[in-house]
């Protein structure tokens, strides 16, 4: 005959505790062992007593019904109580076999809402991590979206701002060696300011001829053209000089920096306080030589051009001068940089 399938120890494994087990019980115990021997000892009592009793007249119907209830009721009254206790015996294994069974039920029941509770918060977990996968490429997209825009229009400013300078004008050098630079007439302080924080939008016709006016003068240009590497790669992590609102220094701190003093001394000047804009720029000093070539380009640009500036600007044209999108990336960069350490 063939054997039959072998159980799944899986299921053997989760069957509650004392379900299935086989209650062992002795078919003989004490208590039928004590009621057999006081039936014994009370049946040779009763056989003693009567054999010793006087022989009467005879035996009555009466007496002899009188004489079976003495002897065989005490033995038929030990036997029930000796099944009374048996019965009550079994009852407590049997209600402890129940107890057994209700809780390994109870436990096994607590196990597998755990489990589902664990499932359950891996599924969640597994969510929100696709979700917050789905955001971070998102915001990846629209940083490449919002930088290539971003760079694409500067370029686009600063190439219209040259097309739109008169042609034909370049002059050889002087006589006795002088530059043409210096017979053409200084650049104005406002276009210089107007010039560094480049034009708002297409249909800012002021700041585009600021910014040709600036592009004429040769230190001018190269500020405007550092600035505009800068904040294009900048606008690449997606830090934008709109975004940034820096405490404003004193003109009088301005005036220290231009005069040479650094660290401490100048401290008021890095007042981006913008902890991501300070971390991803921080980041990418570190890690990538162009933009940190070009941050120090910038920052040596700026200081130069600034000290020629501040010899003759006042205090209101130094303070529109820090409120300029150039002024904002050198505090963001000389703060990041140490410059004011």
């Amino acid at each position: 005959m063939a054997a039959g399938p072998s159980p799944d120890p899986d299921k053997a494994l989760n069957t509650p505790l004392g379900m299935y087990d086989r209650p062992s019980r002795p078919q003989v115990t004490g208590i039928e062992l004590t009621a057999l021997a006081l039936s014994v000892l009370w049946l040779l009592g009763a056989v003693a007593f009567l054999f010793a009793a006087p022989a009467g007249g005879g035996i009555d119907g009466l007496r002899f019904i009188i004489t079976l209830l003495a002897v065989f009721l005490p033995v038929a009254m030990i036997w029930v109580a000796a099944t009374a206790a048996r019965a009550s015996r079994v009852m407590r294994e049997e209600s402890r076999r129940l107890q057994t069974a209700i809780d390994a039920i109870r436990q096994a029941q607590i196990a597998q809402q755990q489990r589902g509770a664990t499932q359950q918060d891996a599924s969640v977990k597994k969510k929100l991590e696709e979700i917050a996968e789905t955001a971070r490429k998102t915001e990846a997209a629209l940083a490449v979206f919002h930088s290539s825009r971003a760079a694409e229009a500067t370029r686009q400013v600063v190439q219209a701002a040259a097309a739109a300078a008169p042609e034909g004008e370049d002059q050889g050098a002087l006589e006795l060696g002088t530059p043409a630079e210096a017979l053409s007439p200084p650049l104005p302080h406002a276009d210089f300011i107007r010039a560094l924080h480049f034009p708002e939008t297409a249909e800012d016709e002021d700041g585009f001829a600021a910014l040709r006016r600036a592009l004429k003068d040769r230190k001018a240009a190269q500020l405007i053209q550092a600035a505009q590497d800068v904040l294009t790669l900048l606008s690449q992590d997606g830090i934008y000089m709109d975004d940034l609102s820096p405490d404003r220094a004193r003109p009088e701190v301005w005036r220290q920096f231009a005069q040479g003093a650094r660290g401490r001394a100048v401290a008021a000047l890095g007042g981006v306080r913008d902890r991501s804009s300070l971390a991803l720029s921080a980041a990418r000093m570190k890690q990538d030589p162009i933009f940190r070539d070009a941050a120090h380009h910038f920052l040596r640009r700026f200081d130069q051009s600034f000290a020629e500036f501040a010899e003759q600007a006042s205090d209101e044209e130094i303070t529109a001068l820090a409120e300029t999108r150039t002024a904002r990336a050198f505090m963001l960069l000389g703060r990041v940089a140490g410059t004011f350490d």
